[in-house]
């Protein structure tokens, strides 16, 4: 090693104890066991299964007199759409003990 590549190093230390507050850089301990759960919610096919249910269920529910003012079919669709809008979705929540990743396709 050359002089002035170890002089550089030598104030490139000095740079980083100053701007840490003066301590030398303290070594980051190894993380205790972590926990890793990956869930994945297949909502897309879990629709696709059980619209048929939902759609031969609507007609009862024009019956039912607490939801006259709800339109069953257009509630369905709606339901849909919105499970359909979450397709791609990833979820992430991440603490020092575990990491959950919910990935909603």
């Amino acid at each position: 090693m050359s002089q002035a590549t170890a002089m550089f190093r030598s104030h490139l230390r000095e740079a980083v104890r100053d701007a840490s507050g003066g301590a030398p850089p303290k070594p980051v301990a190894a993380r205790a066991h972590r926990t890793v759960v990956r869930l994945w919610v297949p909502l897309t096919p879990l629709w696709i299964i059980l619209s048929p249910f939902a759609i031969l269920a609507a007609p009862l529910l024009l019956i039912v007199p607490q939801t006259r003012g709800i339109r069953p079919f257009r509630a369905i669709f709606a339901v849909g759409r919105a499970l359909f809008a979450l397709s791609g979705t990833v979820v992430d929540v991440d603490t020092p003990d575990a990491l959950v990743r919910i990935r909603i396709y």
